[in-house]
Order: C-alpha cells, then structure tokens, then sequence
C-alpha cells in the first residue's frame, strides 16, 4: 500500500536515498546524490525540506518531489518516480499536495523548469494544471581565443559583492532559471568569478562564471547596460577565451534575459531546451 508524507529538516538521509533510489537510474551519469550536495542546494537554491514529500511503499521510496521555496515561489526542483512504479499516480498526487499545502502556506506561485526531451514529465505538468510560460535553451560556445575584438574599456575583476554595491546585482533580469537568479549568485558568491568592462565612471558590461575544469566555464550572468551590439561581452570572453577556456555553456537562458542576435555574435548555439511550466497553488 502506498503512502506519502512531507519532509522536516531531519529527514535529509531519507531524501537522499530516495533521489538515489527513483532518480538515479533515469540519469546514473550523474552519480549519486549525498547529504553533502544535498545540504549546498539548501544553501545555493533554497531547498526547503518542508516543501519535500516522499511516497513509500510499505518501507520503501518510490517516489520523491524536492522543492526549493522563495518569497517569489516555489520550484519543483526534482520529481522522479522509481521505474517499477511509474504510471501509478505517484507523480500527479505528490504535485497535488505539494499544491494543496502551498494553497494554504503560500507562496502560491509553482514553477518547474523541465527538459524538452524529458516527454512523460512534461506530460505530467501539462495534464496537473501547469501552463508552459518560456522556453529555456542552454547555449554553447566553442571557439578559438580572438585577440583582434576592439577594446571598449578596462576589463577588471569583478565580484558579486562588487556588482551589488554598485547595484547592479538587483538588475539582473528577473527572468532567469532559479538557479541563476539574484539569490543563488548571493549564496554562491564565494565560489563564483566575474570580469567586467569598466570605463571611468562606470561598469559597462560584465560577465559572472565558475570553472568546471580547467577549459570550461559556466556562465551564471552575462550582462551588457550599452547597446553596442554584443562588443564589450566579446571583449570579456575573449579574455577568458585567452586564459585558456575553449568552451562556455550558458544554460536554461530565458528568450527575455538576453538577445538571441547578441548570443549569436557571441559565438553560442543552442544545445538543449527547457520547458517552464508554471501553476498557481490550489486545494483540490
């Protein structure tokens, strides 16, 4: 018989072995999950235990949704069911709680960001109420170090504290993937690098990014406040590109955040597709 309950902060090791037991075998390159990594996304994206639910099978997870909460809404972070369970309803009874509770509790704002390729659980989203808002595409560039890009400025480090006492942070477009929004560059800012075109009065352009490796970065934000075409952030990652870094990927890019034409001239295609559906909270 099966059951389901929501989480509280002493349930850490439960939701670890469920997201290993139901998730991991749809996507066992990513290696298990531990309470380590587990606790950061708490820190990074607001994981909130509370809005976690596992469903059992007598003793067993079969199931499991991972919410992170803000006062701007909550994002179903994670949903998998085990395979040996799935058309079941597992899926559709965990969002419906998690909706039912968050109808109450508030926010009542419920968003997912989920891969086009991913069919049955977009499915699943569409046939629980939840409307597609954007789509996200992950960007990719590949290309050799340019050194030729007219310079339109210093370029200096930056920081996520410098950017925020010349308050540029809060304008970051609001139309962002959670995990690139103003409170994840907060959270993370120890770890993440930045470089910004500067000229005497003000920064101009800047680009936020952490190294997986030695020759691949993520960018976290790429921002521009002239219209120049796209230059000053080619000249920023030309310097990267010159450091050594041959691959950028930028993902889940919302159509607002940036021009598709200034990504282009850049240097990046697209790679990949998600799908934001969004629902506002209801006790059914």
């Amino acid at each position: 018989m099966s059951s389901y309950r929501f989480c509280r902060t002493d349930d850490i090791g439960l939701l670890v072995d469920a997201l290993n037991r139901c998730w991991l075998p749809y996507f066992p390159d990513e290696g298990p999950m531990t309470p380590a990594a587990f606790k950061r996304s708490i820190r990074d994206l607001q994981v909130w235990c509370s809005s976690c639910m596992v469903a059992f099978s007598g003793s067993d997870p079969i199931g499991v949704l991972i919410g992170a909460k803000r006062p701007s809404g909550t994002l179903v972070q994670t949903l998998a069911v085990h395979p040996d369970h799935r058309r079941q309803g597992h899926g559709r009874h965990l969002l419906a709680s998690l909706g039912s509770k968050l109808a109450i509790l508030g926010p009542p704002r419920i968003a997912a960001e989920v891969p086009e390729t991913l069919a049955p659980a977009c499915e699943l989203f569409g046939a629980s109420g939840y409307v597609q808002e954007a789509l996200l595409t992950d960007y990719v560039s590949q290309r050799a170090a340019d050194d030729s890009e007219t310079r339109q400025g210093f370029v200096i480090p930056v920081t996520v504290d410098d950017l925020a006492a010349n308050d540029l942070l809060g304008q970051v477009q609001p139309q962002v993937c959670w995990n690139r929004s103003v409170e994840t560059l907060t959270a993370r800012k120890d770890e993440i690098a930045g470089l910004a075109v500067a000229s005497d009065e003000r920064i101009e352009a800047f680009i936020l990014y952490v190294m997986n490796g030695i020759k691949e970065t993520e960018v976290l934000s790429l921002r521009s406040f002239i219209e120049d075409g796209g230059a000053r952030l080619k000249q920023l990652l030309s310097q990267l590109h010159a450091r050594g870094v041959e691959t950028f990927r930028f993902p889940k890019v919302h159509p607002a955040e940036i021009s598709t034409g200034w990504l282009e001239t850049l240097g990046f295609r697209a790679a990949g597709r998600h799908l934001l559906y969004a629902a506002k909270a209801r006790s059914d």
